[in-house]
């Protein structure tokens, strides 16, 4: 992993390099940049694939403690991070609240990204999402400490597949998820970055109902992929992004929850990259 200092603290993130289309890959709360190893180590064969941890509750370094970490918060740093790197023009992809952070883009960053990729994410009135995104904003109400002892059941793996945790998110991926919980179990400046950031999404949760307003203003390529068995981003939600945007289409990927790139990393991939090599004019990539 390679490091960047931002105004709001230190980055951590994976440069795969190379001369193809560039991808900046967003991943959700309580997760890492580790959501895409799978998907990245096919598509870096042809793409330059960038994926930052972002200070959503599994990062490794604390934040400065003026940070901004509401969700507009941390949808800048990601202008920042696309800003300090030279990425502009990238496709930028987002899953769960990785999905809503591209959305925050599209509506204030749009000249900075080339196309735009929604994979089964937060949309409209759904936030915090189902019973797994509400059981996450009643512990951000605990005190640090608090929500340490609690994050501390993650440890075993049959409270981390209830529907209250990653249960409805992902069907194959517990080993990632088990990952994720680490930081946050064992350092106490992540609970308490972690907790403001809980806090903070709590206080704003019709900001994605905002955003929608301007999602017709967003006219370059974009491609929403939905998982069809979804429990927590509901699947007429990816119909409804996809009718708000001027250039859009939608795919759906079988066999998958909310998290995708760990139950389908493969077939995300080729999508992926069709999208990406796809002329940018309306119509040219397929519907899946």
């Amino acid at each position: 992993m390679e490091r960047i200092e931002l105004t709001a603290g230190p980055i951590e993130y994976e440069d795969t390099g190379g001369d193809g289309p560039v991808l900046v890959l967003l991943h959700g709360m309580m997760m890492d940049a580790t959501l895409w190893d799978t998907t990245v180590a096919d598509l870096a064969a042809d793409h330059r694939c960038l994926v930052p941890t972002l200070p959503l509750g599994a990062h490794r370094h604390p934040m400065r403690p003026d940070a901004d970490l509401s969700l507009p918060g941390v949808a800048r740093l990601v202008t920042e991070f696309i800003d300090r790197l030279g990425l502009g023009g990238a496709t930028v992809v987002g899953n769960d609240t990785g999905g809503a952070l591209v959305q925050l883009l599209m509506c204030d960053s749009a000249e900075r990204i080339g196309r735009a990729v929604l994979v089964s994410c937060e949309a409209f009135d759904n936030f915090p999402p189902g019973l797994t995104g509400r059981t996450l904003m009643a512990t951000g109400k605990l005190p640090p400490p608090l929500f340490g002892l609690f994050m501390q059941q993650m440890r075993l793996r049959v409270l981390r597949r209830l529907p209250i945790a990653f249960g409805r998110l992902t069907k194959r991926g517990d080993a990632a998820t088990a990952r994720w919980t680490a930081p946050v179990r064992q350092r106490p400046a992540i609970r308490r970055d972690t907790v403001r950031m809980l806090r903070a999404a709590a206080a704003d949760t019709r900001f994605l109902l905002s955003a929608a307003e301007h999602l017709p203003d967003f006219q370059n390529p974009a491609l929403v992929v939905w998982a069809s068995e979804d429990r927590v981003m509901p699947p007429e939600h990816g119909h409804r992004l996809v009718e708000l945007l001027p250039d859009a289409r939608l795919v759906q990927v079988e066999d998958s929850y909310t998290l995708v790139p760990l139950d389908r990393p493969a077939e995300l991939a080729r999508v992926l990259r069709e999208f990406t090599h796809a002329p940018a004019t309306s119509g040219t990539f397929g519907s899946g």
